[in-house]
């Protein structure tokens, strides 16, 4: 990936796919629908780093249910666009989850395998229940069984940066979805 020299190069790069008003509206929604699934009941809420700090951000915010948050750390991308199948699990949960409602926070599922891996590792850690919450879904990329219990956005096999997602490190910073269109 050639450098980027200035933000209108790095503008120049990404085409809006999804407005941050679009993104804001749909995580309230989201927010009230995890309100009405626990119904009072405390969560953790698990972000998946680091594209899903942002999203877990304003989720957090739109819930008004008790929750906690927790953070691990799973990856397959490593600099590139394509998932390189091989996932690895860099940062772990730092509690037990047998007495919590664990929301897992997704930024994308694309293959789907990082997020498969993520899940069956919980579920066997015994949580109270699990759920799986995605901003972005790519269902055409799928290549394990996997299927979000929400899903904010279904989008096509393109690749997207934007709202915590990167190419390269690159775009997290971008308060939309983008797809990216490259040099």
């Amino acid at each position: 990936m050639k450098p980027i020299e200035s933000p209108e190069d790095m503008y120049s790069r990404v085409q809006v796919m999804i407005t941050k008003e679009e993104i804001a509206d749909a995580v309230v929604k989201a927010g009230k629908e995890i309100d009405k699934l626990y119904d009072g009941r405390p969560i953790l809420l698990v972000s998946i780093l680091k594209g899903a700090f942002v999203f877990m951000a304003d989720l957090c915010r739109a819930v008004s249910v008790p929750c906690e948050i927790g953070f691990m750390c799973a990856k397959s991308y490593y600099e590139g666009t394509v998932s390189t199948g091989i996932v690895k699990i860099t940062m772990d949960l730092d509690r037990d989850v047998s007495n919590y409602h664990v929301v897992i926070v997704e930024d994308i599922i694309d293959t789907g395998r990082t997020l498969h891996d993520v899940a069956k590792m919980l579920r066997t850690r015994k949580p109270l229940s699990l759920t799986i919450v995605t901003l972005l879904d790519k269902p055409d990329r799928r290549l394990v069984e996997l299927t979000a219990d929400y899903s904010l956005f279904t989008i096509p096999d393109k690749f997207v940066v934007g709202y915590g997602l990167d190419c390269g490190e690159y775009y997290r910073n971008l308060p939309y979805i983008g797809e990216y269109i490259g040099e």
